[in-house]
């Protein structure tokens, strides 16, 4: 009989915070190449910013009370083994708040799925949304840490891709009692999702995503979707979505060719230096998101969780060498996750500064897509700068009258 999931409080001891204090006291500044129209951010996180930022980590941020803030939400801790990995240490956001408040009847079990530079802290925003049950869909929501993420186990061996995390996570809610689940993800979350899709079908009844990666329809297996995409002009969030799109590969893909190929390399920089490791993300959550109002307490939150991680910030990267590196036929290319993946019914949200954005003929040729929805602000940490529009998305995709109503047994509660 396994042993059911343990509860779990984050706790960092007080010799780390030292250690980390220490860090930061012997923090060395660069200097700043400045551009001829003064926008700094041109060649990156500026040097007074980051000045700006580790003085506040330093001496004003308050760990303990983020970390306080964090252990409202219930954690929980479970051990999963993975073929030819043993057995991990996963530390989970296992949220039933309907379940455990409500007598709504079958509520849909919803995997949360983070990305990088993101944590399981990325669901936090939504989770009383979804907990409103008024006429509203009920989702037992499980919003783990990633393996060589966060609060769950590191793994060393080679050959940790899309397969193994989808196994983990697949393992997970079927431990949790949850034979049949739902998806919501992006960034890294879009692709363990598609593998969760491809592997478990079975399982994973529908996924709905905030990140489209894909290419144009195929004239050998999707010709009218195609012959659309010829005659149809872009609309113009699409126009707009490509320009991001160009842009991103232009200028801001340095970082995944190196997370994709060299990532002890950096890995000893964010391992070594939480300066490094605040400028490596920071970059990421100016350049990606939507305007949104960054505050120093959310910056370094954010941070924080790598910095104190279990397996160490550096483990966080590897994943992009996995799932570039494939070493076997059970390895998961990624053009096969782009592809037309069956019997999945998958939604997707479009938003206008994500870093990938494809025209909804793209989309349309990735499976049973029932639906699609384009709004006018949001960037690459969706449930975080836009709660609202991610619960409203899911509200409608799966509520009555969606094309999803009732994919999970019966439903109650309208």
């Amino acid at each position: 009989m396994p042993e059911p999931p343990t509860p779990y409080a984050i706790s960092i001891p007080d010799a780390t915070l030292q250690d980390l204090n220490q860090r930061l006291d012997w923090a060395k500044f660069p200097t700043q190449l400045m551009s001829s129209d003064q926008d700094p951010w041109e060649f990156g996180v500026p040097a007074e910013e980051v000045k700006r930022l580790v003085t506040y980590w330093r001496n004003q941020f308050d760990w303990k009370k983020a970390e306080s803030q964090l252990n409202k939400f219930p954690h929980y801790r479970t051990d999963i083994e993975v073929d030819g990995f043993g057995v991990l240490d996963i530390h989970c956001q296992i949220v039933l708040f309907i379940h455990q408040t409500s007598p709504v009847k079958n509520a849909i079990p919803l995997l949360f799925s983070h990305g990088w530079p993101g944590s399981f802290i990325e669901v936090k925003k939504i989770l009383p949304m979804l907990a409103e049950a008024d006429g509203m869909p009920a989702f037992h929501v499980v919003a783990p840490s990633l393996p060589n993420f966060g609060f769950s186990s590191g793994v060393t061996k080679r050959g940790f891709g899309w397969a193994q995390y989808a196994e983990t996570f697949h393992k997970l809610m079927l431990k949790l009692g949850y034979s049949q689940y739902v998806t919501q993800g992006g960034d890294l979350g879009f692709w363990i999702t598609r593998s969760m899709g491809l592997l478990y079908p079975d399982h994973c009844r529908a996924s709905h995503m905030n990140m489209v990666a894909s290419q144009p329809p195929k004239w050998s297996s999707n010709p009218l979707l195609a012959l659309q995409h010829a005659i149809q002009p872009y609309s113009t969030h699409e126009s707009n979505g490509r320009q991001r799109s160009a842009w991103f590969e232009r200028e801001g893909f340095g970082y995944n060719l190196l997370q994709r190929t060299k990532p002890q390399t950096i890995g000893t920089a964010l391992s070594d230096s939480p300066v490094a490791l605040l400028t490596w993300i920071y970059e990421k959550l100016h350049d990606w998101s939507d305007s949104y109002p960054w505050t120093e307490d959310e910056i370094l939150t954010w941070v924080s969780i790598y910095w104190f991680s279990v397996a160490g910030p550096e483990a966080s990267v590897r994943v992009y060498y996995e799932a570039s590196h494939l070493r076997s036929d059970e390895d998961i290319p990624y053009q096969k996750l782009i592809g037309h993946i069956p019997n999945v019914k998958v939604g997707f949200v479009h938003l206008p500064q994500e870093i990938s954005i494809v025209p909804r003929t793209w989309a349309a040729a990735m499976g049973p897509v029932v639906q699609q929805t384009e709004y006018d602000h949001g960037g690459h940490f969706a449930a975080w700068e836009i709660p609202e529009v991610i619960v409203r998305d899911l509200r409608q995709m799966f509520g009555k009258g969606g094309p999803c109503y009732e994919i999970i047994g019966e439903r109650g509660g309208y």
